[in-house]
């Protein structure tokens, strides 16, 4: 890792802390996440197992790519390098000053659905689809990040996790404690993505799985076996006092989209899992041949790069630049600490 030169600290999470660093070798930018690694007996986590395994299957233009696996000078010290963006879409939207037009939502939204899209048809569940995990570079391609939380699905009966996916995010059959799940959870993040982009802020900001629960009911109506066969069977069926609402409020939440828009928010925001639009069928939608047309990714607007400051950067409100030079190809590194390829342990 002496061959790359750390320029400032992007973010730091429960997996590790991600440095924007400039490679040394030929001058490219790249992402460089260290692995934290707790405790010496707890060996290398789980989670960058997965996510350094998982990204060296899935190949695709709108999920991030990890270049290499890097050893430091520190026994133990490993670091993943991840192409550059510019920007995490969830913090670009808190500081634009007007929110991304119909056309350019259209545009984020498709790059997103085809990133999971991929990831489901090769059975992997993200878990964890939000805004600050969608990167989105100065060429206007989103990529979808952050496989730590992301798990392969070979065997449906094998026990899960249930406690994933952000609040915000989590699809209701998590917070009514179901045991096992499918890949609709993560459409239902897309759902809360997909709001979130149209109203420039988050669409069901719930404090605790109770509000989160009640948030949901009051925007799509409340829930019944009837419209959910199986429901009563789930584990928090009944434990959480919620609003008798039989109405779906997304028209009065969105009142200048068309029916088209709210079509597929609904289709997204779908109680029963097993009635849920898949991303196939999402990227299919009528809403996206409608006027008007999704913002190609090279028409993008483009804005001042904040990861890269040191300052707060609410201070400085982000503004579109317009058409930016495209940089040159990126160039890759021949020699790599290819650490991953000793992994050869399959964890879940």
């Amino acid at each position: 890792v002496e061959v790359f030169e750390k320029l400032n600290r992007l973010g730091e999470g429960s997996y590790g802390t991600v440095y924007r660093a400039r490679d040394t070798e030929n001058g490219e930018i790249v992402a460089l996440k260290k692995v934290r690694i707790h405790a010496e007996k707890e060996g290398f986590p789980k989670s960058s197992l997965r996510e350094i395994r998982l990204l060296k299957r899935l190949r695709h233009p709108n999920i991030v790519e990890l270049r290499e696996v890097a050893c430091g000078r520190q026994p133990g010290s490993v670091f993943l390098v991840f192409e550059y963006c510019e920007h995490d879409v969830g913090a670009l939207l808190d500081l634009m000053e007007r929110p991304f037009s119909e056309a350019e939502v259209k545009c984020l939204t498709l790059q997103l659905l085809k990133a999971v899209e991929c990831l489901h048809a090769a059975f992997v569940i993200h878990r964890d689809i939000k805004l600050s995990n969608l990167l989105l570079n100065n060429k206007g391609v989103l990529k979808l990040a952050d496989f730590g939380l992301a798990r392969e699905f070979m065997d449906w009966q094998k026990p899960v996790t249930v406690n994933v996916v952000t609040l915000w995010y989590r699809a209701p059959e998590l917070l009514f404690g179901a045991q096992s799940y499918t890949m609709a959870v993560d459409m239902w993040s897309v759902g809360c993505n997909f709001g979130e982009l149209l109203l420039k802020r988050p669409l069901l900001p719930g404090k605790c799985e109770e509000h989160q629960l009640q948030l949901t009911c009051a925007l799509l109506g409340t829930p019944s076996p009837r419209i959910w066969p199986g429901l009563e069977r789930l584990a928090h069926y009944g434990s959480f006092k919620l609003p008798e609402n039989t109405y779906n409020n997304l028209g009065v939440k969105f009142p200048d989209m068309p029916d088209s828009c709210l079509d597929l928010l609904n289709r997204a925001l779908t109680f029963d899992p097993a009635k849920r639009a898949t991303a196939g069928q999402a990227l299919q939608h009528r809403w996206f041949a409608e006027a008007p047309a999704p913002q190609e990714p090279h028409n993008m607007p483009t804005w001042r790069e904040h990861r890269n400051e040191t300052a707060n950067p609410r201070a400085n409100p982000v503004v579109a630049l317009g058409p930016a030079k495209r940089p040159a190809p990126l160039v890759a590194r021949s020699a790599v600490f290819a650490a991953a390829k000793k992994m050869k342990s399959c964890v879940f």
